[in-house]
């Protein structure tokens, strides 16, 4: 995804259920952005949002910072994106990732195969982004901060690139960091090669002629 992000330019994989990628669940209130306040702060810098707006604020980032985060693109190999999701550290990776955001309906129970389908549906043109990701969503998604049970907060995964707790648990901080990691820790061990030479021809046996057997 480029830094121009237009509704236009989204991937095939945005057609889905997620008209609203970021629905800000305090309490018993909820907050919906659209997909469509995302992408005309991307792409204008301007702030259509009152959700929006609050969470800029207090992402722990300047505006400029959080839009160019959310727009960066960064190189990836889809198979080697996809054999790190799947594996065991990845799973772990995509459960730690959604402590606080995920499907607005099932919650945690489909969190890791929702962010999971997203990353890798960015990833087939062989780039990443933030606004990327969140256009993939197949469903809308809460960011829930709900007394207790969930708190709001985000685990960054880029460990020591952030500063003071707003940076290092705020959903758009968390959005910057994500692609980042993900390509820092795809799988990209080249498959072993089948060997193509051919096998040399085996040498020839000296002739030794067999001994005449006697008639008798």
């Amino acid at each position: 995804m480029g830094a121009a992000l237009s509704t236009a330019a989204l991937p095939a994989s945005a057609a889905v259920d997620n008209d609203l990628p970021v629905r800000w669940n305090t309490g018993g209130a909820v907050w919906s952005t659209s997909l469509d306040s995302f992408v005309t702060f991307i792409e204008s810098g301007e702030v259509t949002d009152r959700g929006l707006g609050d969470g800029l604020s207090r992402s722990g980032w300047t505006s400029e910072e959080v839009r160019a985060g959310l727009s960066k693109t960064y190189s990836v190999d889809v198979v080697g994106v996809t054999r790190f999701l799947y594996s065991d550290d990845g799973v772990k990776f995509l459960k730690d990732q959604s402590r606080s955001y995920f499907p607005y309906w099932s919650m945690s129970t489909y969190a890791v195969q929702a962010l999971r389908s997203a990353i890798i549906a960015d990833s087939v043109d062989g780039e990443l982004s933030s606004a990327g990701i969140m256009a993939a969503l197949p469903t809308d998604f809460r960011l829930a901060d709900t007394c207790g049970t969930y708190d709001g907060k985000q685990n960054i995964c880029a460990e020591g690139k952030c500063e003071g707790e707003a940076q290092c648990t705020s959903l758009l901080s968390w959005y910057v960091f994500l692609p980042a990691c993900i390509q820092a820790n795809q799988m990209t061990d080249p498959v072993a090669q089948v060997r193509m030479t051919p096998a040399p021809a085996p040498a020839p046996m000296p002739f030794t002629p067999a001994p005449i057997r006697g008639l008798w």
